[in-house]
């Protein structure tokens, strides 16, 4: 069966205030499943695109808790910048990857919609597959006259009224979400400082005004720059390298070239190889003519092994660095990942031997769980580093008036208790790999005994580790009961733990002689 697999990537009125931004992280990666992939901030835009992805679950929990944390952290009326906008989480849009509908991904945005609107009282427009609305379909129409005009007509003008929430703007403004095909965005730079050069080349080139299809352009200044801004929504029938050289083409006619050009998010693989393609002209070109891609089909264990290394060095070298992050938890998270793999070892040592073939399906199972573990673990050494930097983010917010301070112990509260909730999830996942473990230690293959052994070792060093952390995180709390249940939940598994432990002693006894 496919892996569902959705992408989203929500754009925020937020660049100047890096703390900001670590708090709408860290409510995204407080979503179990939920991958953080990219992170790009413009400052003369004052705006910040988040990329991330995994399964429909867990990406709609997290755009919700993105967008609440943005409207509680960001106040339209205090915020300029370069780039149109009309609302605090400015859009929010799910991109089908694998294994799922584009109408699954508009289901979603409408369910989203009409949470935010219900919950957060703010005003949802659905737009590209899942406007409701012709005029709708593009995001310009909806954000015309940006937040301040939206603010005047809202409340009068029918044709504004919002798909959900109230026909009112509050201080975070309104939010359009829904369902397109991957997009890339990317700017390029003139070598002029007139605007208005490259707002005739942005008009020259988008599709609304009789330019190539599938694109979208804006004509800015930006850092005393000209900048024509790109939204590309379907590079395959527009190519990237013949919208690039439409704007060198055009930008001659006024005596000046394009000076460089930046991507904002991500891209495609495809989309590089076709403007490579296309820019070298290339004839009868194969991707599996290239170099990495051949390797990575080859599944060259050398190179795997090489590149594992290499991880694990950076790793450790990035533990033993004076910095506050990664520590603690996420080496408790590395810990639990390496027992994973040993159950993985074992499992896999036993699967397709005679001796053990009353137990086959059983390891068969065994395998599928913890690899699906090891990968949360491993997810988790970065999400707990993620999570120690938003702490630090919130107590970097500004708090010279009362409102601000408000905001300042809340946003502080989020990020400790999710602080704390990461390596809670190290123990509910450490105790997982532990029952395995023990399982293959008593079922598994004989000789490899000792590595099942280990791998519970490792598991329990993970929980006792990441239990530490729960505690000192909850601790900070002002509110001590916020975190009554997480402390009751920690010493409940901290009990399962030693009561795996103690049959596995057992185990090593009667099988292993020790």
């Amino acid at each position: 069966m496919t892996t569902q697999l959705i992408e989203c990537i929500p754009n925020f009125s937020e660049a100047r205030r890096p703390e900001v931004i670590d708090q709408i992280v860290a409510a995204i990666t407080s979503v179990q499943g939920a991958r953080l992939l990219d992170r790009s901030s413009d400052l003369d835009h004052n705006r910040t695109v988040l990329t991330y992805a995994g399964p429909p679950e867990a990406v709609e929990e997290a755009a919700f808790r993105a967008i609440k944390t943005a409207s509680e952290l960001i106040d339209l009326n205090h915020h300029t910048g370069e780039h149109p906008r009309i609302g605090a989480t400015d859009v929010c849009p799910f991109v089908p990857i694998s294994g799922i509908t584009m109408d699954e991904c508009i289901a979603m945005a409408k369910r989203l919609g009409e949470r935010v609107g219900r919950e957060l009282q703010i005003p949802v427009y659905l737009y590209e597959f899942a406007a409701t609305r012709p005029e709708r379909t593009n995001l310009e129409n909806i954000r015309r006259g940006q937040y301040e005009g939206l603010k005047s007509e809202i409340e009068s003008n029918p044709g504004r009224k919002p798909d959900y929430g109230p026909a009112k703007l509050g201080p975070a403004g309104a939010t359009v979400i829904g369902a397109r095909n991957p997009l890339i965005a990317f700017n390029v730079y003139l070598t002029t400082a007139e605007v208005d050069i490259a707002k005739k080349i942005a008009k020259a080139i988008r599709q609304s005004s009789g330019g190539m299809r599938y694109v979208k352009s804006l004509g800015l200044l930006v850092e005393g720059r000209a900048q024509v801004s790109i939204n590309l929504t379907n590079f395959r029938e527009s190519p990237i390298g013949r919208v690039v050289e439409m704007i060198r083409r055009e930008a001659q006619r006024y005596g000046v070239g394009i000076h460089h050009s930046e991507l904002v998010g991500l891209i495609p693989q495809d989309a590089l190889i076709d403007a490579a393609v296309w820019y070298t002209q290339l004839d009868q070109f194969s991707p599996d003519q290239i170099l990495e891609a051949r390797l990575y089909q080859s599944g060259s264990s050398k190179s795997d092994e090489s590149q594992s290394g290499s991880s694990t060095v950076s790793f450790l070298d990035d533990v033993a660095a004076a910095t506050a992050a990664p520590g603690g938890g996420s080496a408790a998270a590395y810990a639990g990942a390496l027992g994973a793999a040993l159950v993985e070892m074992v499992s896999g040592l036993t699967i397709g031997k005679k001796k053990y073939a009353d137990v086959e399906a059983e390891m068969q199972a065994i395998r599928s769980q913890a690899l699906m573990l090891r990968k949360e673990l491993t997810n988790a050494v970065e999400d707990d580093a993620a999570a120690f930097e938003a702490v630090m983010g919130a107590f970097k917010l500004p708090k010279e008036t009362e409102e601000q301070q408000k905001a300042r112990r809340a946003a502080i509260h989020i990020a400790t208790v999710n602080a704390a909730h990461v390596p809670l999830h190290t123990v509910q996942n450490a105790v997982k790999v532990m029952e395995l473990a023990a399982t293959c230690a008593k079922d598994g293959n004989l000789n490899a005994i000792s590595d099942a052994m280990s791998g519970a070792a490792m598991a329990r060093a993970a929980l006792t580790a990441a239990g530490y952390n729960v505690r000192i995180n909850l601790n900070s709390l002002e509110d001590k009961s916020a975190g009554e249940k997480m402390l009751k939940e920690l010493q409940e598994l901290e009990k399962q733990a030693d009561t795996i432990e103690k049959e596995i002693r057992k185990t090593m006894e009667e099988r292993g002689g020790v």
